[in-house]
């Protein structure tokens, strides 16, 4: 007989996975693939090209249009160097909270989907769920294009994509994007004496983010029309490492600084990549007039598209229709609907739990959250089954 999980003994399940973000999430997509197959429900895995991570997604019902994609991630933040009072990977319940690295973000998201699947089979779906469960969304959000692609290739269109990021199951419909770059800046050394003969990488790196910042001023002094739900209304541009030099008396001959740019709709995280770039091309272009061998060089580490605003959205309407919640919500960090929405697919984010919770010492979801979202898939098989 195929085994059965409360939303809870699920969520138990997946947190004792150690599934950072640094390590493997094998263990978790054995267990996942084990079960929805013990249900008659076949899984394709995506692996990463070491092989030591993977994706997975599944269709629970007929193989029809006009389904419901459940996203979730596998993949947690670390603990090390956190204050937990308890062990991160068993849930512990305490005073109406659930305890346990990811029962917040998102394994609670996680286990509602999949605690669901015998009732959804059960209840003879009209259309089907799509359930995709990604690797590394903490950490670039590399595991969730390639099984995107393959979900669209190889399973009728669905016509929503929920993403169950915590937002305390109010509906989402936009939130802005991440570009994730680090900037290396090359010099000639001289002695500090005769500093104008040569190049520094660190005074050159420097003119780069007293540019960025200022781009942060001006974006703060002048918000984007239609952008009032976001806090701030507007692009976020940080820089928050900044390494270089050698010596105090030694015009540094490296330096490198990371760069997180939160583009928000209506602008996008490839116009400000642009825009970097072309600052890059001007710095290097002004130091080599000093020494040619000076260089100003861009690196791509992450670049996640907003969750643009959809007018009369699905995904939006549906979850509307199924939540109750009629309130306009947009929220400023990131998600993977917006790897969704850039292919096609209709997307907005709703789920469990609340995201001051994510990446925390002693991460909990209340058990309030997790029963609200039960209630919600419950509605779901009901409206997909009609």
């Amino acid at each position: 007989m195929a085994d059965r999980y409360t939303p809870r003994e699920m969520l138990e399940k997946l947190v004792s996975f150690d599934t950072t973000c640094t390590r493997s999430n094998l263990a978790l997509i054995d267990f996942v693939r084990d079960y929805l197959e013990g249900h008659g429900v076949a899984c394709q895995i995506t692996p990463n090209e070491a092989g030591d991570k993977a994706s997975l997604f599944a269709n629970v019902g007929p193989m029809v249009e006009g389904g419901v994609v459940l996203s979730g991630h596998t993949d947690v933040v670390p603990v090390e160097g956190q204050d937990w009072t308890r062990d991160p990977w068993t849930l512990v319940e305490e005073n109406g909270r659930l305890y346990g690295r990811g029962a917040c973000d998102m394994k609670g998201f996680d286990a509602l989907a999949l605690a669901i699947v015998p009732q959804a089979l059960e209840a003879g779906l009209k259309r089907p769920i799509q359930i995709a469960l990604s690797y590394d969304e903490e950490d670039g959000m590399y595991g969730a294009p390639p099984m995107i692609e393959r979900m669209k290739a190889e399973l009728p269109m669905a016509s929503a994509v929920i993403v169950g990021e915590p937002s305390r199951m109010a509906v989402v419909g936009a939130h802005k994007g991440i570009l994730e770059l680090i900037v290396r800046t090359k010099g000639f050394e001289t002695h500090s004496s005769i500093r104008h003969k040569g190049v520094s990488a660190v005074h050159l790196a420097a003119r780069f983010v007293t540019w960025l910042d200022d781009r942060q001023d001006e974006n703060l002094a002048n918000p984007l029309p239609g952008a009032e739900l976001f806090d701030p209304p507007c692009t976020s541009v940080h820089v928050g490492e900044f390494q270089g030099g050698e010596a105090h008396n030694i015009t540094a001959g490296r330096a490198w600084f990371s760069v997180d740019v939160r583009a928000c709709p209506p602008e996008s995280s490839s116009e400000w990549l642009e825009r970097i770039q072309a600052k890059a091309a001007e710095l290097q272009a002004a130091a080599q007039k000093v020494r040619p061998e000076a260089r100003v060089e861009v690196e791509v580490k992450a670049d996640v598209p907003p969750c643009a605003p959809e007018e009369n959205g699905a995904a939006e309407a549906l979850l509307r229709r199924l939540t109750g919640d009629n309130a306009p919500n947009a929220v400023s960090y990131a998600t993977e609907a917006g790897l969704f929405q850039r292919v096609g697919y209709s997307t907005a984010v709703c789920g469990p739990g609340d995201i001051a919770q994510a990446h925390q010492p002693d991460e909990y979801i209340e058990v309030e959250q997790l029963e609200k979202g039960e209630a919600f898939m419950k509605r779901l098989v009901a409206h997909l089954s009609a």
